[in-house]
């Protein structure tokens, strides 16, 4: 589905001085991403077990936002739909690969946001707003996620800077 209707996306990726499976631990686990993402206000999660992963991220400006994930591979990464409520959804994957000690981790997002309909119509506003705004966004994420990964130091808000978007 995702890639019939979403098929432009913006992705980043960093290497962490860290295991996969330490890495795998942080970003597994229940409300996580309070530790490590610099807009992200509270993480409250509807379900989070075997059977179902569902939360919420209310950023730093109050918006709320829904997370779905919909592909859990242990060890591996997830895949997931997030939208804000009465909004479409955007599709984002986490992947995480290890690196001798170390470990590659990335977020690829396929925005829903000037994502469909005509892509000739489209392509500006894609290439000049979404796509640089939601790579900043995905650089302090994974910045925060590396630094306390690293060194166990949990992020401040807008740590890497403000975002227009979350801020």
């Amino acid at each position: 589905m995702r890639n019939r209707i979403y098929n432009w996306n913006v992705d980043f990726e960093v290497f962490i001085k860290s295991t996969s499976q330490n890495i795998w631990q942080i970003i597994s686990k229940e409300g996580n991403l309070e530790y490590f993402h610099p807009f992200c206000q509270k993480n409250i999660s509807q379900r989070w077990g075997k059977a179902a992963h569902e939360d919420e991220i209310k950023y730093l400006n109050g918006l709320i936002f829904k997370r779905k994930i919909v592909r859990w591979i242990d060890n591996v990464g997830y895949d997931l739909y997030i939208n804000q409520v009465g909004k479409p959804a955007s599709f984002v994957s986490w992947r995480l690969s290890p690196e001798g000690d170390n470990s590659k981790i990335s977020i690829t997002v396929y925005p829903y946001l000037f994502n469909n309909g005509l892509k000739i119509i489209n392509l500006i506003p894609f290439v000049f707003i979404v796509e640089p705004l939601l790579k900043s966004y995905l650089k302090s994420v994974l910045y925060g996620l590396r630094l306390y990964a690293e060194k166990d130091v949990s992020i401040k808000p807008n740590q890497f800077g403000k975002h227009i978007w979350f801020s």
